[in-house]
């Protein structure tokens, strides 16, 4: 009862903790602190960022040289990536609408709701915000750019890091060394995922996100989702299917976990065809789709079915606690699409500032605005059409 007061007040509570914060920060007097206070933000700098950073530099400079080099590699093909995947994503969802996978802009409050996810996201950003400057200030130290302030900023829920690099001498850096600062913090976010999701590899919640053949590599592949019972009068019964039932497919669908589900346009009154296993039999039934009795718009097959993660890891030596493996998920997803995204070719994005390092100089300033803004336009468009689309196909929903 608790939790679901929460989940349904959620944008009420980010706000009370909110003037909660603002107050506390008033009190503590943090303005002398470094840290600037407004209704709507809270910000904090701090000036010695470049000296934490030149000791750093000091031990691992041969490593961050590398890295740096990588990270104007990697920069190209993480934009690349992230037009692809956006590109293929709208094409999903008119050629195959099963695989279109839905997105949207994660706030607390708005489109975060329950309590876990609002907690996981919390935790999650100030990590992966720190991985990313901190990628930023130590390439810049290598290339000699001089930092001037480094530090974070909260917007109510939402939350900003920044490293702030002398615009004099940045500018007068070589295209190259500008191409390494700016690559360099959608870099280590995306590395950062990889270290985490190798460990991950050993947890079965992972399976949920793993695409193949990597999926195939690491988890052994379920034959299908258990029913556990069939509700009574419901499609199911009606049809023949019984408890201990294995489902395999639905209209053709391949069922192996019970996200499957999801991909199978179950409307209340239709009949679609449900194949199982039972006994090393495979049969098939007919069941007529029944509504939901939580929203009459929506379809059940009429079972209670094992809703246990059925991917088991190859490498399995970590007993894993559940609360954990979510946050760890959302730390992995958070680090990963966070640095895709931030290679879009937006102005507020490191992609944006990345192109424009690419173009500058090599035309007119007139024309390099020109094609800026173009490009601007049309990642904005395919961008907004991924999350508008989302909203056609499930409405505003929440996590």
């Amino acid at each position: 009862m608790a939790l679901d007061l929460l989940t349904d007040n959620a944008i009420i509570y980010v706000l009370i903790a909110w003037v909660v914060i603002l107050i506390a920060a008033k009190s503590l007097k943090l303005e002398k602190h470094g840290f600037e206070i407004k209704a709507y933000s809270l910000t904090y700098k701090n000036t010695q960022v470049q000296s934490a950073l030149s000791k750093v530099l000091t031990r691992t400079r041969r490593g961050v040289r590398i890295f740096a080099d990588v990270s104007v590699i990697a920069g190209f093909l993480m934009m690349g990536f992230a037009f692809w995947f956006l590109l293929a994503n709208l094409s999903n969802f008119f050629v195959e609408p099963t695989e279109f996978a839905e997105l949207t802009v994660l706030i607390p409050g708005v489109t975060l709701t329950s309590a876990p996810a609002i907690l996981y996201f919390l935790l999650s950003i100030p990590i992966v915000l720190v991985v990313h400057e901190g990628a930023h200030g130590i390439v810049a130290s290598l290339e000699k750019i001089k930092i001037k302030t480094g530090g974070f900023a909260v917007f109510i829920a939402m939350f900003a890091g920044f490293v702030e690099p002398d615009e004099k001498e940045f500018d007068k850096a070589k295209k190259i060394s500008k191409l390494r600062v700016i690559g360099a913090g959608a870099t280590a976010n995306v590395i950062f995922a990889f270290a985490l999701g190798a460990i991950l590899l050993t947890n079965p919640l992972f399976a949920l996100i793993l695409p193949e053949p990597l999926l195939g590599w690491f988890y052994e592949e379920p034959d299908g989702v258990l029913v556990i019972s069939v509700i009574e009068g419901g499609g199911a019964e009606k049809a023949g299917i019984q408890k201990n039932d294995l489902i395999t497919e639905i209209n053709g669908v391949t069922i192996i976990t019970p996200l499957d589900f999801q991909k199978v346009d179950l409307r209340p009154g239709d009949t679609v065809t449900v194949t199982i296993q039972r006994d090393g039999q495979q049969l098939q039934f007919p069941v007529e789709i029944m509504p939901s009795p939580d929203d009459p718009d929506k379809g059940l097959v009429g079972i209670m079915r094992d809703n246990a993660l059925s991917y088991k890891p190859v490498y399995h030596f970590i007993d894993w606690d559940p609360q954990l493996s979510m946050y760890l998920l959302w730390l992995w997803m958070i680090s990963f699409f966070i640095g895709i995204i931030n290679m879009l070719p937006l102005p507020i994005l490191d992609g944006g500032k990345f192109l424009h390092t690419i173009i500058d100089k090599k035309v007119s300033e007139q024309k390099v605005k020109g094609v800026m803004w173009a490009v601007y336009a049309f990642t904005l468009i395919i961008f907004g059409l991924n999350i508008a689309l989302s909203y056609v196909k499930s409405g505003w929903f929440t996590i």
